[in-house]
């Protein structure tokens, strides 16, 4: 049987932030716009040479030269007066002259999934640049770019043949989410550097099959003394036995009752069809911790944000979001984080912004690792999820609005709480 991809990709829009060197108007600038006072770059014409110009725009106007262009620019710059460079503007070699401005390195972005969970009150403080966890996660899905300089990816294994690097870009964005390194650049993630193996399951289509799954996971039971957490946001149809797979044959629940029996906590997306997880594996598994998704757009309570990548509603459940039913079996192992618009990391040491209960399920399989890392977790996973679940529902009770009230009849979980590990 052939496994579907949980995975929502609209397209990504890539920036480029031009900065702009104002000419030269004849008066001084102020500060605060990023002009520095008594700089200026000078900008010959063409043909002229520099160097010697430079040497005597500094005898004739006592200007200080700092550095000599003449490939990209054909032109210096110096430490002077806005007086000296209004004179500069006028000599009859210089086509313009410009105060130079500030840049700055582009700081790392707190995702609003992250933030929407208070990742940055836990006891690795998410985005202060310095946190780190160290439980290993592993991220079964079409492997992880193994050189992203925000991804701490220390070994893995493939299931569809070649190395376990990612051909897709959708194992790359929920590895961030788990763990992109807090290093003062690029996305932080839920835990921040935590170690993360690849093991590719789905191909570069995101196309798999229970034996390839399988096969992962058989690879991380027999690393289970490191890997202490498994992330699965993929899934097809079927259904739970209620006997590991025994009386209905499904191998993949099978391997994933012999994987839990072994300690490791498996996280698992709920599925982006809107219908009940009972009809889609491995979210109904009772075994597993299954993710549904919140519709965030701003990090933040309230209900305020705007929608941002997609249409939706702050604040309220996904509208692709599998879900479950009050008091059924699946409302036990059922929990909620953000899945709509989130930004992670990507193929090609880059980020992409996207949506599905698998950009939900990595921001608990990292709130899990949190938990582990700080003591507060240490038995088995059924009671790691019990936790998290007890934790999340006092948190809206503590804090009234941090959650929402699903309608419908529709059970989604409770809202993680990150900030409380």
């Amino acid at each position: 049987m052939r496994k579907s991809l949980l995975i929502s990709i609209p397209l990504v829009a890539v920036c480029a932030m031009l900065i702009g060197v104002p000419r030269f108007s004849g008066t001084a600038s102020a500060d605060n716009d990023g002009r520095i006072r008594d700089k200026y770059v000078v900008v010959l014409k063409d043909g002229v040479e520099p160097q010697g110009n430079a040497e005597r725009h500094g005898r004739e106007d006592g200007i200080a030269t700092e550095h000599i262009y003449g490939q990209a620019v054909n032109g210096y710059s110096f430490r002077g007066s806005a007086k000296q460079a209004a004179a500069l503007a006028n000599d009859p070699n210089v086509r313009f002259v410009a105060q130079d401005r500030e840049v700055h390195a582009i700081a790392q972005t707190l995702p609003t999934g992250v933030k929407r969970i208070v990742g940055d009150l836990s006891s690795a403080l998410s985005g202060n640049g310095s946190g780190s966890v160290n439980v290993g996660v592993a991220i079964v899905d079409t492997g992880i770019q193994t050189n992203h300089p925000d991804l701490n990816v220390v070994g893995g294994t493939s299931c569809v043949g070649g190395n376990y690097s990612d051909g897709n870009g959708h194992g790359t964005h929920v590895a961030g989410t788990v763990g992109a390194r807090d290093n003062g650049s690029g996305v932080v993630g839920v835990a921040p550097g935590t170690p993360l193996y690849a093991v590719r399951v789905l191909n570069s289509s995101g196309s798999g099959s229970y034996a390839s799954i399988v096969c992962g996971l058989n690879w991380v039971a027999a690393n289970a003394n490191t890997i202490k957490v498994v992330n699965m946001s993929l899934g097809g149809g079927g259904s739970d036995d209620g006997n590991c797979g025994n009386t209905n044959g499904d191998i993949m629940h099978m391997a994933d009752c012999n994987l839990v029996s072994k300690g490791v906590t498996v996280v698992v997306a709920a599925g982006n069809s809107n219908i009940n997880m009972a009809s889609f594996v491995p979210a109904a598994y009772d075994e597993v911790l299954t993710v549904t998704a919140i519709a965030d757009f701003d990090g933040a309570s309230g209900s305020r944000g705007s929608p941002t990548c997609r249409p939706g509603v702050d604040d309220t459940s996904a509208d692709f979001s599998n879900w479950t039913t009050a008091g059924s079996f699946d409302e036990g192992h059922t929990i909620e984080a953000p899945g709509v618009c989130i930004l992670s990391t990507w193929r090609g040491s880059s980020y992409a912004t996207i949506s599905g209960t698998s950009m939900a399920s990595p921001h608990v399989a990292g709130t899990v690792a949190l938990c582990l890392a700080s003591g507060q977790c240490s038995d088995t996973p059924a009671q790691v999820g019990a936790k998290l679940r007890a934790d999340a529902a006092a948190r809206i009770v503590a804090v009234p609005g941090y959650g929402f009230t699903a309608e419908g009849g529709h059970s989604y979980g409770k809202l993680v709480y990150a900030g409380g590990y």
